[in-house]
């Protein structure tokens, strides 16, 4: 096993910059999830990881070793792709012994070790199959195998699981931190998905344009985000925003209503921000002071409730997370509310104001 020392990368394609100096310490047996929108540069960070590309300017360090430079096949690193990879034409056996083989481990070695990684992702049975039989998830669970039998410092996955349908993403999700947990291997994951950041993370580097947001654990950039940006993606559904004013007294006013987030405190009146609040964490009232909306639809998900709402002063819809039997129909009135400590504040930059710490 190994951590990982990521100093200044960049990397450019012709007159494309995709990665502007990224800084990033990744410690000895830690599972990371890189996230972002498309485009952000996460499987492009991943690969020059790898190897398989090479930065324009910057170093990168497996073990304390200087690998900037160094071919793949030198780094101890092994990679699953979203696209399986796996040979067609040759069984479950033979694709997992394959690099093993290459490499001249002797027969008796390499049949201990595909049989010790079979045993860990439940895949003995499937031996002797081709991939052609093979469903979805027992194809992935081939290639993360194939990556297993050969001992790696470090684990990188590009987006493994965006060819599997729901049910087996979440089995699958499940299985990868179990292997985590069992292998206390270094893990560095790419995903576009942050529920599979949320569940699979030590922690998290959300990435935007080539650049670092912000590095943290799951809960810590879920309650605290730093911008606007990681706020507005980290979440599902995402985090509601609406503009307000900063008044002499500390207050926000929105619209025409008068606010007290506790977080404004401090912020010159008159500052334009941007007031976040969780799904969670709305209240919704028949009448009172907050936000007037009115109910557009209601989504029913098991034990509660999506209630989405239009605010009369118009701008972004509001989602509100009920209990199942509340009653919010289409076309009801009602009033956003919120516990003062609930609303995160973003100033005119877009970056978080916390005067409490």
């Amino acid at each position: 096993m190994a951590g990982l020392q990521i100093r200044g990368v960049k990397k450019r394609f012709g007159d494309t910059a995709i990665l502007h100096g990224i800084d990033l310490d990744i410690a000895d047996g830690e599972f990371v999830v890189f996230v972002g929108p498309s485009g952000c540069g996460k499987s492009t960070l991943l690969r020059t990881i790898c190897g398989l590309e090479e930065p324009d300017d910057g170093a990168i360090a497996i073990g304390g070793r200087d690998m900037t430079t160094a071919p793949p096949a030198q780094r101890g690193i092994a990679m699953v792709f979203q696209s399986y990879a796996l040979y067609p034409h040759m069984t479950v056996f033979e694709n997992m012994a394959f690099a093993l083989k290459l490499a001249g481990t002797p027969k008796e070695t390499i049949r201990e070790k595909v049989n010790a990684a079979a045993a860990s992702l439940r895949i003995e049975a499937l031996l002797e199959r081709k991939p052609k039989a093979l469903s979805g998830g027992q194809r992935q669970r081939v290639a993360i195998g194939r990556a297993i039998v050969r001992h790696p410092e470090v684990f990188l996955f590009d987006e493994p699981l965006s060819n599997l349908d729901a049910a087996l993403r979440v089995q699958m999700r499940i299985e990868l931190k179990n292997l985590h947990r069992t292998l206390k291997s270094t893990m560095i994951y790419v995903t576009h998905d942050q529920v599979e950041a949320m569940t699979l993370a030590d922690r998290i580097v959300v990435l935007r344009a080539g650049r670092i947001e912000q590095i943290g654990a799951p809960l810590a950039l879920y309650n605290r985000p730093d911008n606007l940006f990681v706020a507005g993606f980290m979440g599902s559904p995402a985090m509601n925003f609406v503009a307000g004013t900063v008044g002499a007294d500390g207050s926000v006013k929105v619209a025409d209503t008068w606010l007290s987030p506790r977080d404004a405190a401090g912020l010159a009146a008159g500052s334009a921000v941007t007031l976040g609040l969780r799904a969670e964490h709305v209240q919704l009232a028949a009448s009172g002071d907050g936000i007037a909306a009115t109910v557009q639809a209601t989504e029913l998900l098991g034990d509660f409730s999506y209630v989405y709402l239009q605010p009369d002063a118009g701008g972004s819809q509001v989602i509100a997370r009920v209990g199942a039997d509340a009653a919010w129909q289409a076309g009801q009135r009602a009033v956003v509310q919120a516990d003062a400590e609930r609303w995160h504040v973003f100033d005119a930059d877009g970056l978080a104001h916390r005067p409490h710490g």
